[in-house]
């Protein structure tokens, strides 16, 4: 930033007003854009908590700050500096002479909503003792220009106590070796508050290299460091946002993929041994299963979805599916622990109903209070009967003889609604090639489960339950669901 007096008169002129008055115009358009953008901003930031929407919000802000700024300096370069090249002139003829002054700053450019005195300039005169303020910098300072523009020995006492050194450092280092000043430091208002100001300026020398005075424009920059910080501190706050979210996930995944069957493909109970010797020639056998887990469309949104296929003792087969409310690391921790307890109740010989019951009280009393639908089916090979209990949830649907309908469904509300709940159970009598299909809620939207029943044909032309299961997947594996799902095939054997 060179200083007046050491500026050539014949390069000092103004520029022509054409470019700048057109660089103006472009100034004006930018700022109504980003006027624009700043308030559908703010909008959107107040009716979210969104860190992201802050921060964006933020930019905005300081883009318009640094408009503003332009938008003065082209001012200025509008208004040209005769007046200083003119003083520049005079001191440049005699070391008395007093030093040019800075030319006061002009205003936002067109109305721009800066306040008052956000920029002022000022000279202290070494020759004269004089000091020299512009008014907007006795408003920036809250000083009222009665009481007179402040000496450099009186400045300091202005400022917070922790930055005094640094302005004694930056006029120290103008004045004896000449270097421009480049700094900021903060200043008590004369209202009490405190402000933040930027301060630029060089020294004037006489003819004979002294220093006859010092000039400086100072700038209140506290919006605009409020707006940065903000800025980082939103940008901070969103990346530990994602970084957590991705934590979250990833634990999520790693517990749902530790509790669900490990098992992929078909599955047979009891497992290859002696066949199944039947009660009743006409009933069914050993189970052939089949099981998925679908994510959902968002794949960050891990449920607590499940699907179980176990042997019990004596030879029976416990099939269970059910979801709970929520997403995330509290729903599949919950989820294992209703898993855990299934299992755990189901190999004490506990028949579907109790174990509803028993179920529900458990989430009911859980330290995290949620909601859940659940499935729970107990197949006996030998007698080939199937025992089931549902607590809100679809109930299985059978196919048999390329037709397929949905069982009856005994009495039962969602787990976690009320407590001490009484869950009725129904059976039913399966026969060979019977296939029976359990599924979860999120697999399709209502209207199109409707569709499941016409898969009946597919289904009795399977060779076996991973084949209907691919049936299924084909139908509805592509579907954009908006939770995740589960689904549950059990083919009955000979």
């Amino acid at each position: 930033m060179p200083s007046p007096l050491s500026a050539d008169p014949s390069a000092a002129q103004p520029p022509e007003g054409g470019p700048v008055d057109a660089l103006i115009s472009q100034a004006l358009r930018l700022r109504g854009g980003i006027d624009a953008v700043r308030r559908e901003t703010a909008a959107d930031a107040e009716r979210s908590d969104d860190p992201r929407l802050r921060w964006q919000r933020a930019l905005c802000e300081l883009a318009a700050h640094h408009v503003d700024n332009l938008g003065e300096h082209l001012g200025q370069l509008r208004e040209g500096l005769d007046g200083a090249v003119a003083a520049a002139g005079g001191a440049a003829r005699g070391a008395s002479a007093p030093a040019a002054t800075l030319p006061r700053p002009r205003g936002p450019v067109d109305g721009a909503d800066a306040p008052a005195g956000r920029v002022g300039s000022a000279e202290w005169n070494f020759l004269t003792d004089e000091v020299t303020w512009s008014d907007e910098l006795f408003q920036l300072f809250g000083r009222r220009p009665e009481d007179g523009a402040l000496t450099l020995d009186e400045l300091p006492s202005w400022l917070v106590a922790e930055d005094r050194e640094v302005l004694t450092a930056l006029v120290t280092d103008c004045l004896v070796d000449g270097k421009p000043i480049d700094g900021e430091f903060r200043i008590v208002h004369g209202e009490g508050s405190v402000r933040t100001v930027h301060m630029m300026g060089e020294p004037v020398l006489d003819s004979d290299g002294c220093t006859a005075s010092m000039w400086a424009v100072l700038r209140d920059v506290t919006e605009l460091r409020r707006c940065r910080q903000e800025v980082h501190e939103t940008r901070d706050s969103a990346h530990r946002r994602r970084h957590h979210a991705q934590t979250e996930h990833r634990l999520a995944v790693e517990l749902q993929e530790a509790v669900l069957p490990p098992w992929r493909g078909s599955l047979r109970f009891p497992p290859a041994g002696p066949p199944v010797a039947a009660a009743d020639p006409g009933c069914g056998g050993a189970l052939d299963l089949a099981g998925h887990y679908l994510p959902s469309a968002t794949s960050s949104l891990v449920g607590g979805d499940w699907f179980d296929a176990m042997e019990l003792p004596g030879g029976r087969t416990l099939l269970t599916v059910g979801g709970l409310t929520g997403h995330g690391v509290t729903a599949t921790s919950t989820m294992a622990m209703l898993l855990g307890a299934v299992r755990g109740m189901a190999v004490s010989g506990a028949e579907p109903g109790p174990l509803m019951g028993w179920l529900n009280h458990l989430l009911d009393a859980s330290v995290q209070p949620a909601l859940g639908s659940a499935l729970c089916c107990r197949y006996d090979p030998v007698t080939g009967t199937l025992l089931w209990s549902r607590a809100g949830h679809p109930a299985p649907l059978l196919f048999r003889g390329g037709a397929g309908l949905t069982l009856p469904p005994p009495e039962g509300m969602l787990l976690g609604a009320v407590a001490d709940a009484e869950y009725a159970q129904a059976e039913e009598r399966l026969l060979p090639g019977d296939v029976l299909l359990l599924h979860t809620e999120g697999l399709a939207r209502r209207p199109e489960l409707a569709r499941l029943p016409e898969l009946a044909p597919r289904f009795a032309a399977a060779d076996s339950a991973h084949e209907c299961l691919r049936v299924v997947l084909e139908e509805f594996g592509g579907t954009e669901r908006e939770d995740d799902a589960c689904v549950l095939i059990a083919r009955i054997g000979a």
